[in-house]
């Protein structure tokens, strides 16, 4: 069974009504996707194209997702699982308003941010454990999570370049230092590590 798989299944355990939806033909994604085109002046216009969303216990997923790598997508869904486990935690309300409001829904979303440092710092972690460490310190990826976080993809929630550039360097510190487990760790058996 592939990674991603039975990571699913894990997921699902936790999540009984959890489930996977393409957003080609799903009209909720469509009407975000006009929405945040208009809301980040067009900044914003790969979302059907490239971002992976979870709202309530759905994953919407873009066509690329067929096409993306068995642990590629395991990154992904270890990051969406950190976002399963905020809105439990928080309850829907007050996820939707914590990453939807403070301080500012645009240019300084600092409720936002803060959900997705969580989840991204266990993107870094799922890429260290699935491809190494190398992969996880990879300058490509670097710029691409720094740029969500500053750029107007999710809507410039943190315009802190050095705060975001130390948040990351401190994060993969973090891993180096523990990087005693064995290359290819898969946290999936792991279901209630949080």
């Amino acid at each position: 069974m592939q990674i991603s798989e039975t990571l699913v299944a894990a997921i699902r355990r936790e999540f009984p009504h959890f489930r996977i939806v393409p957003k080609r033909h799903d009209l909720l994604s469509q009407v975000l996707d006009r929405l945040l085109r208009i809301i980040t002046f067009g900044s914003q216009n790969q979302f059907m194209a490239s971002y992976h969303t979870v709202i309530g216990n759905t994953l919407y997923v873009p066509d690329a997702w067929e096409r993306t790598s068995d642990v590629d997508r395991a990154i992904v869904l270890r990051h969406e699982r950190v976002h399963l486990r905020q809105r439990r935690r928080h309850g829907f309300l007050l996820f939707a308003f914590l990453y939807l409001v403070p301080i500012f829904p645009i240019g300084l979303a600092y409720g936002r941010a803060r959900l997705e440092w969580e989840a991204y710092a266990e993107t870094l972690l799922a890429t260290a454990e699935l491809k190494g460490l190398a992969a996880a310190n990879d300058v490509a990826l670097r710029e691409k999570i720094i740029e969500r976080f500053t750029g107007g993809d999710y809507g410039w929630m943190w315009p802190f370049r050095h705060q975001i550039e130390r948040w990351y360097e401190q994060t993969l510190s973090d891993l180096a230092e523990h990087d005693s487990a064995p290359r290819g760790l898969d946290r999936t058996n792991i279901e209630d590590d949080e």
